[in-house]
């Protein structure tokens, strides 16, 4: 392996360049130079690179999504780590994930007590809602579940049909009442063939349920995203891609923690490719097999939205002199000031470890990521340089765009000395000009998120008097049946392996029904 030393004066000190201050532009300022004159070209006024790329992208192509995860624990840290909803930069994402909610009593619910405001305090949910103001194409949604929360609460909802189905709807009220866009489902793990057979399940079911709810309150349609392993053991055992797929808008890759403080030996966080002396285990354990190998079983590119880290994970070195790759190590790095969790470093905490005397920086030629140790302090990370990078191969490989864990957790201060959030920065202007082909045809179609979505018009049944409640099948969907009362519609999903029986009014098997015994195939 050659290894390119990088001294820290060196790294913290970078050549002026002669580029002009950045500027805001005024999109009503573009819009009116276009109207007042300027040169002509053909005799027809030129409209602005800018304005002429949001018009004029052609129905195949969308610009690249940049999902920012914010944790609502975050407020807890001490000092200067202490991140609250008013730090995220609202112009920096084109989606924010409020992570995580919790789920109580089968339903939707807030993990902490602040996130939901009352008449004398305004909550979290709120004051991430703000942010729209700032930023009108600004989608935000809610993330349920995560690392701590487990795999037994998904378990326990989905094992039962109708349990799950009232989760569901609950949910869509939920998410409306806060003002959320969407739902990212954050199951870690589902393992075996029942899990994989209940996830595939759940997004289902929360698929249809948006579907209808958009047509039947003509409201915007919620988005439904999931975050998902890289590990391709952890894909083989949980997850049915190409059933995921139909039903999920988006699908976050978290192509981070390869390695960490659980292992014996020194490996990095989120390394790109892998070392020439890797062996075939090993040479998984990169973003560039974990994202491909996500397309390889059948995820569409145009969906996959890769993950990116703003932290590091650190070692302790059982010899200092021995700081390469595959080291061995005798557990965690120290925990940083802000973070407090051994073996993990924010990105402002790395540049404290940077800043001391006697640290080498390095640069990994052959993983493309960055290490550094001092002592027998070990940490391994990305930087501005290495996020750069993994944009280009992003965009030569055609994925979705890019999530962020976490925004909290880029050094949203300034403190490093190069402005604030400059990792997610870098990756917003190195995607800049890089637009997604959109060649998937599922059965679902992903909203653009830019204004251009037909309304829905549907055909008005429920024209009945005021108390009086009649249930419909829906003709397009044998699955589907609006509940009318009085003139209010309503469109409902029936639990997964049953249609709607008009004759009866309730959910039936297919074979029940004559218009839908084709489906009686699907019943498991």
């Amino acid at each position: 392996m050659f290894y390119e030393n990088i001294f820290l004066s060196f790294f913290f000190f970078p050549q002026a360049t002669t580029l002009p201050p950045p500027k805001r532009i005024s999109i009503n300022e573009l819009l009116k130079a276009t109207k007042q004159g300027g040169k002509k070209t053909n005799s027809r006024r030129v409209l602005p690179a800018l304005l002429q790329q949001q018009t004029q992208l052609p129905a195949n192509l969308r610009p690249p999504r940049i999902f920012c995860y914010f944790t609502n624990w975050s407020y807890k840290r001490p000092g200067m780590g202490k991140f609250t909803p008013e730090d995220i930069d609202a112009s920096m994402c084109t989606h924010v994930v409020f992570a995580f909610a919790s789920i109580k009593d089968h339903k939707l619910s807030a993990s902490e007590d602040n996130d939901v405001g009352d008449a004398f305090t305004e909550g979290t949910y709120d004051r991430i809602m703000r942010h729209k103001e700032k930023n009108p194409q600004l989608k935000v949604l809610l993330a349920v579940g995560g690392w701590a929360f487990g795999s037994k609460p998904f378990r326990e909802l989905t094992e039962n049909v109708f349990r799950m189905n009232g989760f569901v709807y609950d949910a869509i009220e939920f998410l409306r009442r806060h003002n959320f866009d969407g739902i990212d489902i954050d199951w870690e793990y589902p393992r075996g063939a029942d899990d994989k057979a209940s996830f595939v399940s759940l997004v289902k079911e929360l698929r249809l349920a948006f579907e209808g709810e958009h047509k039947s309150a003509k409201k915007p349609k919620l988005l439904l995203t999931a975050a998902v392993p890289a590990s391709y053991e952890a894909i083989d055992a949980g997850y049915d891609v190409p059933e995921l797929a139909k039903y999920l808008d988006y699908i976050n890759v978290m192509t981070y923690d390869f390695h960490g403080q659980w292992e014996d030996l020194v490996g990095h966080n989120s390394p790109l490719f892998p070392l020439n002396s890797a062996n075939s285990v090993q040479k998984r354990m990169t973003v560039d097999f974990a994202a491909k190998e996500w397309a390889r079983r059948g995820a569409p590119l145009e969906k996959l939205i890769i993950g990116m880290p703003v932290y590091g994970r650190s070692f302790t070195l059982a010899d200092p002199a021995k700081f390469d790759i595959g080291a061995e190590a005798l557990g965690g790095g120290k925990a940083g000031r802000y973070t407090g969790e051994e073996g993990f470093l924010s990105y402002y905490e790395i540049c404290d470890f940077l800043h001391e005397e006697n640290t080498t920086l390095v640069w990994d030629n052959e993983q493309q990521v960055p290490f550094a140790y001092r002592g027998n302090q070990w940490v391994g990370f990305d930087d501005e340089r290495s996020l750069r990078t993994k944009i280009s191969w992003l965009k030569t490989e055609g994925f979705g765009g890019v999530m962020v864990w976490s925004v909290d957790l880029d050094d949203f201060r300034g403190y490093c000395g190069t402005g604030k959030y400059p990792l997610i920065k870098a990756m917003q202007k190195e995607l800049e000009g890089y637009n997604v082909e959109l060649v998937y045809d599922g059965p679902f179609k992903t909203p653009r998120g830019d204004g251009t979505e037909e309304e829905v018009q549907e055909e008005q049944l429920c024209e009945e008097d005021e108390g009086h409640v009649s249930f419909h099948r829906d003709k397009s969907d044998c699955k589907m049946y609006f509940v009318c009362q009085g003139t209010h519609q309503h469109h409902k999903t029936c639990p997964t392996g049953l249609v709607f029986n008009e004759n009866e009014n309730v959910c039936d098997w297919p074979s029940a029904v004559e218009e839908c015994a084709h489906l009686v195939a699907e019943k498991k």
